[in-house]
Protein backbone atom coordinates (compact mmCIF):
# COMPACT_ATOMS: atom_id res chain seq x y z
CA UNK A 1 0.00 0.00 0.00
CA UNK A 2 1.15 3.50 -0.73
CA UNK A 3 2.11 6.10 1.83
CA UNK A 4 -0.43 8.90 2.08
CA UNK A 5 0.92 11.87 4.04
CA UNK A 6 -1.20 13.54 6.70
CA UNK A 7 -3.36 16.29 5.21
CA UNK A 8 -2.60 19.95 5.88
CA UNK A 9 -5.03 21.85 8.09
CA UNK A 10 -6.43 23.78 5.10
CA UNK A 11 -7.66 20.50 3.55
CA UNK A 12 -10.52 19.93 5.99
CA UNK A 13 -12.99 21.55 8.38
CA UNK A 14 -11.56 22.47 11.80
CA UNK A 15 -13.70 19.93 13.68
CA UNK A 16 -12.12 17.13 11.64
CA UNK A 17 -8.73 17.98 13.10
CA UNK A 18 -9.63 16.19 16.34
CA UNK A 19 -10.09 12.97 14.36
CA UNK A 20 -7.11 13.42 12.06
CA UNK A 21 -4.79 14.12 15.01
CA UNK A 22 -5.58 10.65 16.42
CA UNK A 23 -4.12 8.92 13.34
CA UNK A 24 -0.47 7.81 13.55
CA UNK A 25 1.71 10.09 11.43
CA UNK A 26 3.25 7.29 9.38
CA UNK A 27 1.26 7.69 6.15
CA UNK A 28 -0.05 4.10 6.31
CA UNK A 29 -3.65 5.24 6.40
CA UNK A 30 -5.01 2.34 4.35
CA UNK A 31 -3.31 -0.20 6.60
CA UNK A 32 -4.79 1.52 9.65
CA UNK A 33 -8.21 1.44 8.02
CA UNK A 34 -7.83 -2.25 7.27
CA UNK A 35 -6.80 -3.19 10.82
CA UNK A 36 -9.04 -0.80 12.75
CA UNK A 37 -12.24 -2.75 12.40
CA UNK A 38 -10.75 -5.77 14.17
CA UNK A 39 -9.83 -3.62 17.17
CA UNK A 40 -13.42 -2.42 17.41
CA UNK A 41 -14.80 -5.95 17.10
CA UNK A 42 -12.46 -7.34 19.76
CA UNK A 43 -13.45 -4.62 22.21
CA UNK A 44 -17.19 -4.92 21.61
CA UNK A 45 -17.23 -8.73 21.63
CA UNK A 46 -15.52 -8.65 25.04
CA UNK A 47 -18.29 -6.48 26.51
CA UNK A 48 -21.14 -8.03 28.47
CA UNK A 49 -24.16 -8.43 26.18
CA UNK A 50 -26.39 -6.42 28.51
CA UNK A 51 -24.20 -3.32 27.94
CA UNK A 52 -24.75 -3.26 24.17
CA UNK A 53 -28.31 -1.87 24.22
CA UNK A 54 -28.03 0.51 27.18
CA UNK A 55 -26.42 3.96 27.02
CA UNK A 56 -23.69 4.62 29.59
CA UNK A 57 -25.45 7.87 30.57
CA UNK A 58 -28.79 9.55 29.86
CA UNK A 59 -28.90 11.09 26.39
CA UNK A 60 -25.93 9.10 25.12
CA UNK A 61 -25.91 6.41 22.46
CA UNK A 62 -25.74 2.68 23.12
CA UNK A 63 -22.80 0.61 21.88
CA UNK A 64 -24.89 -0.62 18.96
CA UNK A 65 -25.88 2.94 18.11
CA UNK A 66 -22.24 4.03 18.19
CA UNK A 67 -21.38 1.20 15.81
CA UNK A 68 -24.13 2.20 13.38
CA UNK A 69 -23.02 5.83 13.61
CA UNK A 70 -19.48 4.73 12.73
CA UNK A 71 -20.79 2.77 9.74
CA UNK A 72 -22.96 5.65 8.53
CA UNK A 73 -20.12 8.14 8.87
CA UNK A 74 -17.78 5.86 6.96
CA UNK A 75 -20.30 5.66 4.13
CA UNK A 76 -20.63 9.44 4.04
CA UNK A 77 -16.89 10.09 3.97
CA UNK A 78 -16.21 7.34 1.43
CA UNK A 79 -18.91 8.85 -0.79
CA UNK A 80 -17.36 12.29 -0.37
CA UNK A 81 -13.96 10.83 -1.30
CA UNK A 82 -15.46 9.19 -4.40
CA UNK A 83 -17.16 12.36 -5.60
CA UNK A 84 -14.09 14.52 -5.01
CA UNK A 85 -11.66 12.00 -6.50
CA UNK A 86 -13.78 11.84 -9.65
CA UNK A 87 -13.51 15.59 -10.05
CA UNK A 88 -17.02 16.47 -8.96
CA UNK A 89 -17.19 20.20 -8.28
CA UNK A 90 -20.64 20.26 -6.70
CA UNK A 91 -20.50 21.18 -3.01
CA UNK A 92 -21.66 18.23 -0.93
CA UNK A 93 -24.06 18.78 1.97
CA UNK A 94 -23.32 18.05 5.60
CA UNK A 95 -25.36 15.58 7.62
CA UNK A 96 -26.88 15.55 11.07
CA UNK A 97 -25.86 12.39 12.88
CA UNK A 98 -28.40 12.76 15.68
CA UNK A 99 -31.26 13.03 13.20
CA UNK A 100 -30.16 9.77 11.57
CA UNK A 101 -29.91 7.70 14.75
CA UNK A 102 -33.59 6.79 15.26
CA UNK A 103 -33.67 5.34 11.75
CA UNK A 104 -30.71 2.97 12.20
CA UNK A 105 -32.77 0.49 14.25
CA UNK A 106 -29.49 -0.28 16.00
CA UNK A 107 -30.90 -1.68 19.22
CA UNK A 108 -33.23 -4.12 17.45
CA UNK A 109 -30.39 -5.62 15.43
CA UNK A 110 -28.06 -8.44 16.37
CA UNK A 111 -24.39 -7.74 16.85
CA UNK A 112 -23.65 -10.24 14.06
CA UNK A 113 -25.86 -8.23 11.70
CA UNK A 114 -24.12 -4.98 12.61
CA UNK A 115 -20.66 -6.48 12.20
CA UNK A 116 -21.62 -7.98 8.82
CA UNK A 117 -22.64 -4.51 7.67
CA UNK A 118 -19.47 -2.99 9.13
CA UNK A 119 -17.36 -5.57 7.27
CA UNK A 120 -19.14 -4.85 3.99
CA UNK A 121 -18.80 -1.09 4.32
CA UNK A 122 -15.13 -1.37 5.29
CA UNK A 123 -14.40 -3.69 2.36
CA UNK A 124 -16.09 -1.22 0.01
CA UNK A 125 -14.15 1.73 1.49
CA UNK A 126 -10.85 -0.08 1.12
CA UNK A 127 -11.65 -1.21 -2.42
CA UNK A 128 -12.47 2.38 -3.36
CA UNK A 129 -9.49 4.03 -1.66
CA UNK A 130 -7.09 1.48 -3.15
CA UNK A 131 -8.08 2.64 -6.66
CA UNK A 132 -7.03 6.24 -6.09
CA UNK A 133 -3.78 7.65 -7.45
CA UNK A 134 -1.52 10.01 -5.51
CA UNK A 135 -3.08 12.83 -7.53
CA UNK A 136 -6.59 11.68 -6.60
CA UNK A 137 -5.77 11.82 -2.89
CA UNK A 138 -4.77 15.48 -3.27
CA UNK A 139 -7.89 16.50 -5.18
CA UNK A 140 -10.03 19.02 -3.32
CA UNK A 141 -13.76 19.53 -3.18
CA UNK A 142 -16.28 20.95 -0.75
CA UNK A 143 -18.37 19.13 1.83
CA UNK A 144 -20.46 20.54 4.63
CA UNK A 145 -19.49 24.07 3.60
CA UNK A 146 -15.72 23.52 3.85
CA UNK A 147 -12.81 22.38 1.72
CA UNK A 148 -12.07 18.66 1.85
CA UNK A 149 -9.40 16.64 0.08
CA UNK A 150 -9.67 12.95 -0.62
CA UNK A 151 -6.77 12.21 1.70
CA UNK A 152 -8.40 14.22 4.48
CA UNK A 153 -11.57 12.15 4.04
CA UNK A 154 -9.47 8.97 4.32
CA UNK A 155 -7.80 10.24 7.48
CA UNK A 156 -11.18 11.14 8.96
CA UNK A 157 -12.36 7.55 8.36
CA UNK A 158 -9.52 6.24 10.52
CA UNK A 159 -9.53 9.04 13.09
CA UNK A 160 -13.28 8.87 13.60
CA UNK A 161 -13.03 5.15 14.29
CA UNK A 162 -10.15 5.73 16.72
CA UNK A 163 -12.18 8.43 18.48
CA UNK A 164 -15.12 6.09 19.02
CA UNK A 165 -12.88 3.17 19.95
CA UNK A 166 -11.43 5.30 22.76
CA UNK A 167 -14.91 6.41 23.80
CA UNK A 168 -16.18 2.82 23.90
CA UNK A 169 -13.17 1.77 25.97
CA UNK A 170 -13.68 4.62 28.39
CA UNK A 171 -17.44 4.33 28.79
CA UNK A 172 -18.23 0.64 28.35
CA UNK A 173 -15.18 -1.60 28.76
Amino acid sequence: MSVIPRPESNEYNDYMGAYISRVPDDGRILEHLESGIEKVKLLVKAMPVHKLDVPHAPGEWTVKEVLLHMIDTERVFAYRALRIARGDTIALPGFEQDDWMPYTHANTRSLDSIFAEYDAVRAASLALLNTFSDEDFLREGFAGGHALTVRAAAYVLVGHELHHLASLQENYA
